[in-house]
């Protein structure tokens, strides 16, 4: 008697900031994670998605060899894989860079100054080989598996490839950065064997239509107010909306009517500014949860 298909899988990271932020967006998209236990490994997100939970480094080559369908990890990680995997969206958080840094005292300014044979530290090796490669220096990698602020300053490298988030590590290890390899965020990923699979392919799409609405809604907040009816172009100038603000007739209103209106969360002081010297009354501004196109 038949079980069913299985579960499509989800290689999550199984700790940190990223693994926290993930399970957050997840729970806002309607797929909180059910643990069977607390030290679980595995976990319903409810419907047909199971997620797995591994180091974040490991994601891509478990969607890469097909134990996850799909996957959440770093674009770094993603980049130094060199796996055939491919990158569904941008989940825009965990934003860093991957960038080459010298002491401070190296006359080193820019990655054309560094001599032939440097070594270069970094627990990103295949990233570093070819950005080397295609800037047409010749370097030796000296491979380390955490932190490698340290190497320059005990002469085991002349210099590191590492990441940075606001580049306070860097200039607490007496570090200056010289170049920006590559930009990184949190990506959802999927094999190219997954979404070969029409009804795979569906189901992966629909989560990332999921996650995104939970992105872009973060971006955005759902304006309501009464304005003159006499106004009403100017406010059009001022909530644009997504297509245009949605007018509603005021019971009773006589010369007022509520506009509707998606604003940017960003502008909202300024938007509300605005609408006050059009004579608008009654401004609510609330959080939206979902935003689809």
């Amino acid at each position: 008697m038949s079980s069913g298909p299985r579960a499509i899988r989800v290689a999550l990271p199984n700790k940190g900031r990223l693994s926290e932020r993930t399970l957050a967006l997840f729970e806002q998209a309607g797929l909180k994670a059910a643990f069977r236990a607390d030290r679980a490994l595995m976990a319903s997100l409810g419907g047909e998605f199971e997620a797995i939970f591994v180091r974040a480094g490991d994601v891509p080559e478990y969607v890469a060899d097909g134990a996850a369908e799909v996957g959440v990890t770093g674009a770094d990680l993603v980049a130094e894989s060199g796996r055939d995997i491919e990158e569904i969206l941008d989940l825009g958080f965990g934003r860093c860079r991957l960038a080459v840094a010298v002491k401070d005292d190296s006359p080193v300014r820019t990655v054309a100054d560094l001599p032939a044979g440097a070594r270069v530290a970094t627990s990103f090796p295949g990233i570093a080989r070819q950005y080397f490669e295609r800037v047409g220096t010749e370097i030796q990698i000296a491979p380390v598996g955490g932190a490698a602020e340290i190497a320059p300053h005990l002469g085991v490298a002349d210099v590191i490839v590492d990441l940075v988030s606001t580049g306070s590590t860097l200039r607490v290890n007496g570090l200056r950065e010289v170049e920006t390899i590559l930009w990184s965020t949190a990506r959802l990923v999927a094999s190219p064997s997954a979404l070969a699979d029409e009804c795979t392919r569906v189901a992966i799409e629909e989560l990332s239509t999921a996650l995104e609405s939970v992105i872009r809604a973060r971006e955005k907040r759902y304006l309501m107010t009464n304005v003159p009816k006499s106004r009403l172009s100017d406010v059009r100038e001022v909530i644009p909306g997504l297509s245009g603000p949605t007018i509603v007739e005021v019971l009773d209103g006589g010369e007022w009517v509520a506009a509707h209106a998606v604003v940017d969360a960003d502008r909202v002081y300024q938007t509300i500014s605005r609408l006050k010297e059009l004579g608008a009354e009654g401004i609510l501004v609330t959080r939206i949860e979902r935003l689809m196109p």
